[in-house]
């Protein structure tokens, strides 16, 4: 197999990525902030700066308007999908963490967006089994306990609206992805892996954004 182009992305050109990219609004950038300062030893599980942005344009590129995230953290994430959701859309935001979550509160009804998100304090499966059974998620931004990764893909599938989009976060989890005697949470992205890859009612791209990004768009 002949690979492709490859750069590598030293902290310069990581840099130049975000500085042409667009830019953390105030709100934003505070949270980001905040996060690291209020949870260092926590801090790696927030989105990617730039996944903030992207995630804003997935978004309204597909014109969702009934969107569901598990695992908010800090909600910067969900803060970044809000802004980008019509006035009437809807985000349906899934963690176990009253403490971590209480941040994002902030920042949402800063921002102006808190009556866009519905924030939901359960085991995300829990919230997931309780929604309608049709189609009717047009978005779904995956970021949380890789062990049950297929079992919210599971969940998430049927509820998908033709054309609608799954972003799965950590699915390179920092390249331990490779190694076939992993365990645990790496094993579990392995599996992940090959579970996407198989299922013929999505299409799916492996994007090597960040940890590893996978869209799978429901056909």
């Amino acid at each position: 197999m002949t690979k492709g182009n490859s750069t590598k992305i030293t902290d310069e050109l990581y840099q130049y990525v975000l500085d042409h990219n667009p830019p953390l609004d105030p709100v934003q950038q505070g949270l980001v902030t905040t996060t690291y300062e209020k949870f260092p030893e926590s801090a790696g599980m927030q989105s990617a700066h730039e996944q903030g942005p992207l995630l804003a344009f997935l978004v309204r590129l597909t014109g969702a308007r009934r969107i569901v995230e598990i695992g908010t953290f800090t909600g910067f994430s969900t803060l970044s999908m809000a802004q980008a959701l019509p006035a009437d859309g809807a985000l349906i935001a899934c963690d176990i963490s009253e403490e971590w979550t209480a941040y994002g509160r902030q920042a949402w009804e800063t921002a102006g967006v808190a009556d866009r998100i519905d924030l939901r304090i359960a085991p995300a499966l829990d919230t997931l089994r309780a929604m309608p059974g049709e189609p009717h998620i047009d978005m779904a931004y995956v970021d949380a306990d890789k062990e049950n990764q297929i079992a919210y893909w599971e969940e998430l599938v049927p509820r998908m609206r033709p054309g609608g989009l799954i972003v799965s976060d950590n699915t390179l989890f920092h390249g331990r992805v490779l190694d076939e005697a992993a365990t645990g949470a790496a094993a579990a992205m392995r599996a992940f892996n090959d579970h996407v890859l198989a299922d013929d009612r999505m299409e799916s791209v492996l994007l090597a954004i960040s940890d590893g990004l996978t869209l799978s768009r429901k056909r």
